[in-house]
């Protein structure tokens, strides 16, 4: 960094910290354009910080240090820092023991999340919750000091013999899998490669003698043009024993070429079912292997199957959203699966079916509530017979099956710790389980309220507002607006240690249900994709409206929060309305959507984001592209945009380029600041250390721009 930027990023921090003081700008390092022009449909588009594009470039690596060190210089003098950080650490690293990726296969099986050691590691114990016979089969923490090794997945053997794991470094989520040895914890000479990737993800199961186990592959050597070695997932067997180089194919050349594959099998062994997904979009299709080696294609896209199960009663479950967008439950027999004859055994409903576990005798089905979950359960005929207790506003998950119809539950709220539950018929209530420690932090003075706010065609959206009881709706709270929407994927209520800080500092959180998840069914979720993609901006924004509106804030005083596809949300709020934030986070985000399919990952988004080679997808896309809709001259709010080097689901460029464009166009006083990380990929398989220092520099940006002491 130049002296003139350290002067500079030292002059505003009384600025930053006590906002009212007044602000000066700061001096970003110098960017220079380099524009290139394409033609889309007709329409040119020029690009001014394509270069950017080349994490390998000198220059690139060179801006993007000094833009790390105007960023540092910025949050590390935040006076709000410091304590944050010691909070936080407080918090997150005695945080209650957590056990989550759970098997009973033999013996049971867990992750288990130990602060304050870095990463999780791998567990088996006798039973569910015996936690006194617990064993470490495999702990990351020993094999890197620093805390960057991560196990991305794991499998036991149907009969609990072996263990298969794929672990990853620096958050890079590629993978291999070793073996080891559950009885002696030895682990075995085998090592397969590239199981896991953040493109397709990755995917284990066993044969029914645990001689080896079926794997998600990606092309190796001379397989397929090294351009396609992200993409093209196919099936392989691994033989115990033998080198990788002896694995034989399985199934998968007839798979698109974005596909997804998950493989689970029945507890025999005799059926293995291949979820193949197409991208990210919510298109499946189905594949059953029967005990004499024949596939059968159970579903493909069209039919609109979203998820499908193996019972134990010999026949298969499947969620269907065909003439159903809030989903039903079909039953078909396993040595007989044809999706025409298949029988309804749970119609649709008011709710939205969002999962679904057969047990011996009982179908537990969780049901999503615009948010909120709930299990029902039902008998295998279809008849409904009871819905499980659980608390007002909260997430409902049912884990693992153990003996006969008993399963595991887990619970939580954004005011009540995550707790597994045993649950049987026979005794006819939960039962709290070890599985889970008590947590240090209370939200017993706080409280959650639902409202509903209105988008800008008239939608009714869920707001869920966190705060403390008898928070006066004055304008005068600080509030933070989080938002994702994208993919189907609900937002569901969590249990935080870090929302505990926020509330004690007294802000307000508010957590939106956008379109484009699935709160409300797939209708919910395709309001909000491809072509409808404003949709979701157009939630958020009304969102937001509706907290000042109502009293729980104003502008001055309201920042928001998203990552991923909510990093893309983040870019779309700030250059539509960047009058009504003050601030906002953006974690690993997309802002050029014109390009973004040209990525390895980017390519499997196409199904949920569109592509530029459709007319109209593409001027969709050229519509709210974050990127293109930033204006000089523009007072944009305060921005920090964080990225991680070793992202493989969405590439850092965008953060890159966002910045710079940002940089060149605000004509406000208000910081635009980059955090590039070395060593942390898109998130998973970030460890404590890290998350605390994020979270530090998250919260004192935030605490500095909303003028909190």
């Amino acid at each position: 960094m130049t002296n003139r930027s350290i002067l500079a990023a030292l002059a505003v921090v009384a600025a930053l910290a006590f906002p009212a003081a007044g602000a000066q700008r700061l001096s970003y390092p110098a960017t220079p354009k380099k524009p290139v022009t394409d033609t889309y449909d007709g329409v040119q588009v020029t690009d001014d910080y394509r270069w950017l594009e080349d994490a390998t470039d000198p220059a690139v690596k060179a801006w993007s240090a000094e833009e790390n060190r105007l960023t540092r210089g910025v949050l590390d003098a935040l006076p709000q820092r410091p304590g944050l950080a010691k909070r936080f650490r407080e918090l997150l690293g005695s945080a209650p023991v957590r056990y989550f990726e759970m098997y009973r296969r033999g013996a049971f099986f867990a992750m288990k999340l130990q602060p304050p050691k870095n990463q999780p590691f791998l567990v088996v114990m006798k039973s569910a919750g015996d936690v006194k016979s617990e064993r470490v089969l495999l702990d990351p923490n020993r094999l890197d000091s620093k805390g960057t090794t991560a196990i991305d997945f794991y499998v036991p053997s149907l009969d609990g013999r072996f263990v298969a794991v794929a672990t990853s470094e620096n958050g890079s989520e590629d993978g291999s899998a070793q073996v080891y040895d559950v009885r002696t914890g030895k682990r075995l000479p085998d090592v397969v490669p590239r199981v896991q990737y953040p493109t397709g993800g990755g995917s284990i199961e066993w044969d029914a003698e645990a001689t080896g186990f079926y794997y998600t592959r990606y092309p190796q050597g001379d397989e397929r043009p090294k351009e396609d070695a992200n993409f093209y997932q196919q099936v392989y067997f691994h033989r115990l024993g033998t080198p990788a180089s002896a694995d034989r194919y399985v199934i998968g050349k007839e798979f698109p070429r974005i596909a997804e594959t998950e493989l689970t099998a029945t507890r025999d062994g005799k059926y293995l079912l291949a979820t193949v997904a197409n991208g990210d979009g919510g298109e499946f299709s189905f594949y059953l292997r029967d005990p004499a080696g024949k596939w059968t294609r159970v579903a493909a896209d069209a039919d609109r199957i979203r998820h499908v199960e193996l019972g134990v009663d010999g026949r298969l479950y499947a969620l269907s959203l065909k003439d159903a967008p809030r989903g039903k439950i079909l039953s078909m027999p396993l040595a007989d699966p044809r999706l025409g004859e298949a029988k309804v055994v749970v119609p649709e409903g008011q709710d939205t079916i969002e999962a679904l576990r057969p047990a011996k005798t009982r179908l537990y089905v969780t049901y999503m509530v615009g948010g909120p979950s709930e299990v029902r359960v039902f008998d295998l005929a279809g008849k409904a017979l009871l819905k499980l207790p659980t608390e007002p506003i909260s997430t409902v998950v049912v884990g693992v099956r153990l003996q006969g119809d008993e399963v595991l539950v887990l619970s939580q709220s954004y005011v009540s710790a995550p707790a597994w539950y045993r649950y049987s018929p026979r005794g006819g209530r939960l039962v709290k389980t070890a599985l889970a420690g008590a947590s240090k932090v209370s939200f017993a003075d706080a409280t959650v309220v639902r409202e509903m706010a209105r988008s800008k065609d008239g939608t009714e959206v869920p707001l869920n507002i966190l705060m403390k009881k008898g928070t006066k709706r004055d304008g005068s709270n600080p509030a933070i607006l989080y938002g994702y929407g994208g993919y189907g994927v609900s937002e569901r209520p969590y249990f935080s240690p870090v929302n505990r800080v926020w509330l004690d500092h007294g802000g307000i959180l508010a957590l939106a249900n956008l379109r484009g998840g699935g709160e409300f069914g797939e209708a919910w979720h395709l309001a909000g994709n491809l072509t409808h993609k404003q949709n979701v901006f157009d939630d958020m924004i009304g969102c937001a409206e509706h907290l000042v509106a109502r009293g729980y804030t104003k502008s001055a005083k309201l920042a928001a929060l998203g990552g991923s596809n909510g990093g893309l949300l983040m870019g779309a709020i700030l250059t539509q309305r960047p009058d009504l934030f003050r601030a906002v986070v953006s974690e690993v985000g997309i802002y050029d959507m014109l390009r973004v399919e040209l990525t390895p990952n980017g390519a499997f988004n196409v199904t949920e984001f569109g592509t530029v080679k459709d007319p109209e997808q593409f001027n969709a896309l050229y519509a709210y592209s974050p990127y293109h809709r930033v204006k000089d001259g523009t007072a944009y709010p305060a921005v920090l945009l964080t990225a991680g080097a070793n992202d493989g689901r969405v590439d850092p460029y965008n953060s890159r380029k966002m910045t710079a464009r940002l940089q060149a166009a605000t004509a406000s006083e208000r910081p635009i600041l980059l955090r590039m990380s070395a060593d942390t990929g898109h998130g998973i398989g970030t460890g404590l250390d890290k998350r605390v220092e994020e979270d530090a520099d998250i919260y004192a940006f935030f605490m500095s721009q909303l003028g909190m002491r």
